[in-house]
């Protein structure tokens, strides 16, 4: 009988490294990242582990795992490696620059000759997923044991469910400063991540050629608004000019034009009417998602273009965005891009359970470790601390809001131009730093980039709300509603002009918007908020002591003390605000 290998069980860290895209990179350049992946260990990793009174246990091909006596040493170890990679690797191309992933974790493992097992190894390595390249996740144990170390920040990304683990871990990030750009492994060299969308000049059902201008006017107003919608790809009009006509196979159409859907119409008049019918299909199969009909006088049609156009846009949005999240869901994990982590990542973020928002959180880490240079996992990481301070409760708010403020301006870096990362870094600002001034200009921005954006209105509404500009505030909100009626999250839209109309004085139709609100999404917290001090404004002290006892099941751990250091609104606003939440006996 052969023996069994010397085993020992002891408490370790354990430190696991994984190249990012190594599968590319070996496809693409195969000899030569194979020679520098054997460089790199020989000169870089294992005398840097060793450094570090650390053991090289393995290559996996990919990475390698090496193990610890302490978590300081792992920690200090895995910096130390990330800084000489780098720097080592900076003069080679970026297509075939090497750059690794790393996680750190402490845990009770096996140890064996030439290998490590357990549990804890198997968090180390689910760790290093959501690390960005060049960067380092550890888990909270290993926080907890390194302390406090100089130049090191520990940004808490919450408690994440790893793949294959069923309890959550709480997982940190430790940046590297000289974390290398965007590299061949992150994504294909010129994806483009969005949907793609073309919009085909409208069939005619008449003979005056003169008339042609009208449907040409819809065509590029709709493409204007379609544009303004980051999350979309929108393919120009001159690509599209040459396939008008009375037939129309839009599967040839995607194909040679490169996109996933098609959008095109019909206009034809009727005495003094003009009636415009629009047709979304999806191109890879052929089949149309959605169709309307519009009509309107001729004498008013500019207003009737402006409007169609709105109206298109407000209803292709959401279906697309549905459509996306489902492709999402049924690729294989190593095929998901960017774009599908944060698809993922925001059917999760409003749902507002803590294992749900945990895991929206996870996603986003992980759209950012595969693509470093993708603004929207950044804005939308900014909006989970929003939500983390605004909904969940958070235990360390100024932690949180400069966390929320890093990856705004991270967001800012990549893209100045989205309408809806802007609002979100305006929505920063003011929800999570008070600073309205800055946050005023920022939101102004974003409806100039992307007036079709609701969100770009309603973040507008929330802070005009906050500094008392009521007026301003409705009108905002009501756009922002009127954007989204198909929306999944239209509560949100809805929970808005409620604020609004609270901020306005109008506690009427406060309360009306609010019911509406809460009725959508019982979960939100803040809408449930809006619903308790608009009862109390309107003294239906009964209604308002329920609906207080409704927050406290969604939040029991929901105090006045806490909350009011971090609530937005100024004074004098403020004060009342509290005052009717405290007399629906909210708890101090």
């Amino acid at each position: 009988m052969t023996p069994l290998p010397a085993t020992q069980r002891r408490l370790a860290a354990i430190l696991v490294a994984d190249v990012v895209g190594y599968s590319r990179l070996m496809e693409a350049h195969e000899e030569y990242t194979h020679t520098w992946m054997t460089r790199l260990r020989l000169e870089i990793l294992e005398p840097g582990i060793a450094a570090h009174a650390g053991r090289f246990v393995k290559s996996t091909g990919d990475g390698f795992v090496a193990i610890f006596n302490s978590a300081r040493d792992a920690t200090q170890c895995a910096m130390s490696l990330q800084q000489a990679v780098a720097a080592r690797t900076a003069e080679q191309p970026v297509e075939q620059r090497i750059s690794f992933r790393m996680g750190v974790n402490v845990a009770d493992i096996i140890i064996e000759d030439d290998d490590v097992y357990g549990d804890g190894v198997n968090v180390a390595a689910r760790l290093q997923t959501y690390a960005e390249p060049g960067g380092i996740t550890v888990s909270g144990a290993v926080v907890e044991q390194i302390g406090s170390m100089p130049d090191v920040r520990a940004i808490d990304l919450g408690d994440l469910h790893l793949r294959n683990l069923a309890r959550p871990v709480r997982v940190f990030s430790l940046r590297v400063v000289t974390a290398p750009a965007r590299l061949i492994g992150d994504a294909l060299a010129d994806s483009e991540p969005r949907p793609s969308i073309a919009v085909l000049p409208f069939r005619m059902h008449q003979t005056d050629p003169e008339e042609r201008y009208f449907a040409d006017g819809i065509v590029d107003d709709i493409i204007h608004g379609l544009g303004s919608l980051k999350e979309l790809f929108v393919v120009s009009r001159h690509s599209a000019l040459g396939y008008g006509g009375a037939t129309l196979d839009v599967r040839a159409v995607g194909s040679e034009l490169g996109v996933r859907y098609v959008l095109y119409g019909s206009v034809r008049r009727s005495a003094s009417r003009l009636r415009i019918g629009t047709e979304l299909s999806d191109a890879e199969s052929g089949t149309v998602i959605r169709s309307d009909q519009y009509e309107g006088e001729l004498t008013h049609l500019s207003e009737l273009q402006g409007r169609i156009a709105v109206d298109v846009v407000r209803t292709i949005a959401p279906h697309v965005r549905e459509r996306e999240l489902v492709r999402a869901m049924r690729k294989h994990p190593q095929n998901l891009t960017a774009y599908d982590f944060v698809l993922q990542a925001l059917d999760l973020l409003y749902r507002m359970d803590y294992e749900s928002f945990s895991r929206a959180r996870g996603l986003l880490q992980q759209a950012i470790a595969h693509d470093p240079g993708y603004a929207p996992a950044y804005s939308y990481t900014a909006l989970w601390y929003v939500f983390r301070v605004g909904e969940m409760g958070s235990t360390d708010f100024d932690a949180d809001a400069a966390a929320g403020a890093s990856y705004a301006s991270a967001a800012l870096e990549r893209d100045a131009e989205d309408a809806q990362l802007l609002a979100i870094c305006g929505h920063v600002q003011s929800f999570l730093l008070r600073r309205y001034p800055e946050a005023i200009p920022l939101l102004d921005r974003a409806i100039a980039a992307g007036p079709s954006s609701a969100m770009a209105w309603s973040m507008s509404s929330a802070t005009r709300g906050y500094v008392g500009d009521g007026p301003t505030a409705v009108r905002h909100a009501e756009q922002g509603v009127r954007l989204s009626p198909l929306d999944a999250r239209l509560f949100w839209h809805e929970g808005m002009l409620a604020q609004a109309h609270y901020a306005n004085g109008d506690f009427e139709q406060a309360l009306e918007w609010a019911r509406s609100a809460v009725e959508r999404n019982e979960s939100i917290r803040y809408n449930v908020r809006t619903l308790i001090a608009t009862l109390a404004a309107l003294g239906k002290e009964d209604d308002a002591v329920a609906a207080g006892q409704q927050l406290l099941r969604i939040q029991p751990d929901f105090r006045l003390g806490p909350y009011s250091k971090r609530c937005p609104f100024l004074s004098p606003m403020l004060d009342t605000w509290l005052a009717r939440l405290r007399a629906a006996g909210l708890p101090e």
